[in-house]
């Protein structure tokens, strides 16, 4: 990894004795300070009372107050930040809270920050499994919000660093909750730890981030991860007779690369979920050229191929016990001069044939044939992640993911994890109108539908449906919100959407 994650504990002590830069405190929707928020507000003369009174406060989601401790109690200052009502308390409620604090605490020069956990008992009710989520959403929340990416700058040595938050510390009341709340470190930091992988990955220029790039990341973090790896070049995919991928390649000077990750956390007599991403390393639009502006942005055209070699390093280091399997489809769209033009027919490996009336429609070629290359393993279901079309940005713009698929019992629970991270989907039709505007007068499917049909995203999927296979299988566009993901845990730039996403979904419904 690049950048070098802020150091997470935990600390038995009274909110009123712990020794801290800034204090954190979580705080529920309400009229007037209770509990240990109406202690500190006496040792405050009244502060947050007062707060209240004037409606600068009031435990309201994501609301924050900062005050000065100093003199009055251990730590220098406080944060309280408002978590909503108690009856609609949720994990993702609390990563948000602790995101937008951290954000706050870094954006007043703190390096040391914690946050007391004494309003989880009445919250949760005695239940440990809540605690410890609330206590994991928390951390991850803060860690994932104060993620930076410096690789690119110099400074001058004179220069002062940036202020950066170097620690957390979560504050448990009592130590019976310290087990549950080790575990849920735990937890939070591998997540983190793969989230800021697949940021890392999208935030490398085109120049760096290339398809043999993605190939040796690929290999480093399987070696790391104890996962195992195999990486198909130009050769080996001609004799499997991928030309949708080859074609897409074609006008680059930097070799293609199927990167295929295999981890087996249960027996392997079980079917393994197949997780195939889109990794266009760099994506001018071919012969189809894309206009200049925000093309600089076409670095984040393999942002399904980041989220899937994060999600894979995310489930090794958890030790989920399912079978997962990640595909990677790694090419650069260049105009070059051996660049496929608009009218060229491209034999997939499925042996059926794509007219290719827009070069810029590249992401559905490649993932053609790795969705076909997924078949082998037999799977139990195949997710396929991509930024594959500007028109999902038209439909939900930058809130939510568009899902379609075959299978409406797995879209209904990618949906619920969806809901129970933040990163949220909705589903869009994949009716047989589609389908049939798929297929193409000279060959077996054209790559773009004729003008005036419109339903681009759905179009889009209709196309991949036809090499999805027969099992269970969704497609995830992720063009919204790959980048521009506006969420408090969440930075400028990539969002490192699908990561938590996808875990979640694995571990809620493993079979």
């Amino acid at each position: 990894m690049i950048n070098l994650m802020i150091k997470i504990n935990q600390k038995i002590d009274n909110p009123l004795e712990h020794k801290t830069e800034c204090l954190i405190l979580p705080c529920a929707e309400e009229k007037k300070p209770s509990g240990t928020l109406k202690t500190i507000d006496g040792c405050l003369n009244g502060a947050i009372t007062q707060a209240f009174e004037n409606k600068r406060f009031e435990g309201k989601p994501n609301q924050t107050l900062l005050l000065n401790g100093a003199g009055s109690l251990k730590t220098n200052n406080l944060i309280l930040v408002g978590v909503g009502k108690t009856t609609d308390v949720s994990p993702e409620n609390f990563c948000r809270a602790s995101a937008t604090a951290a954000k706050l605490a870094e954006s007043s020069n703190f390096k040391s920050i914690s946050v007391d956990l004494s309003c989880f008992d009445k919250i949760t009710k005695g239940k440990a499994g809540l605690y410890g989520e609330l206590a994991g959403a928390v951390a991850e929340g803060a860690g994932l919000a104060l993620y930076h990416f410096d690789e690119y700058k110099s400074r001058d040595e004179k220069d002062d660093p940036p202020s950066r938050v170097e620690k957390l510390t979560l504050v448990p009341a009592s130590k019976a909750r310290t087990t549950v709340v080790g575990k849920s470190i735990a937890r939070a930091e591998k997540i983190v730890s793969a989230v800021h992988t697949a940021r890392d990955l999208i935030s490398h220029p085109g120049n760096t981030a290339t398809p043999t790039f993605l190939a040796n990341h690929a290999k480093k973090m399987a070696r790391k991860n104890k996962i195992t790896c195999k990486v198909l070049g130009k050769k080996e995919m001609e004799k499997l007779g991928m030309g949708a991928l080859l074609g897409v390649s074609r006008g680059s000077h930097e070799p293609p690369a199927l990167i295929v990750l295999e981890y087996f956390g249960a027996s392997k007599k079980k079917a393994p979920t197949v997780i195939v991403g889109k990794g266009v390393t760099f994506d001018t639009g071919g012969i189809s050229l894309k206009p200049a502006a925000s093309m600089d942005e076409m670095k984040m055209d393999m942002s399904g191929a980041a989220t899937t070699l994060a999600t894979l390093q995310a489930v090794s280091s958890l030790k989920l016990p399912v079978n997962v399997i990640g595909i990677v489809a790694a090419a650069e769209n260049m105009p070059g001069g051996s660049a496929i033009k608009p009218g060229d027919i491209l034999k997939s490996m499925s042996g059926k044939t794509i007219e290719v009336l827009n070069t810029d429609a590249e992401g559905r070629l490649v993932l053609a044939d790795a969705l076909c290359y997924a078949q082998r393993y037999n799977p139990k279901e195949v997710i396929d992640l991509a930024t594959l079309t500007g028109a999902v940005l038209m439909a939900l713009g930058h809130q939510a993911a568009a899902v379609l698929g075959n299978n409406p019992a797995m879209i209904a629970r990618l949906k619920e994890a969806g809901d129970a991270t933040g990163e949220r989907v909705w589903e869009l039709p994949l009716w047989e109108e589609f389908d049939k505007a798929t297929k193409s007068d000279i060959a077996d499917l054209k790559n773009i539908a004729s003008p005036g049909v419109g339903a681009g995203t759905s179009m889009g999927a209709a196309f991949l449906k036809q090499f999805a296979g027969e099992q269970p299988w969704t497609h995830i566009d992720i063009a919204g919100t790959a980048w521009g993901f506006d969420k408090p845990y969440t930075t400028k730039g990539p969002s490192g959407y699908g990561v938590r996403l996808l875990i979640n979904y694995l571990e809620q419904h493993k079979r």
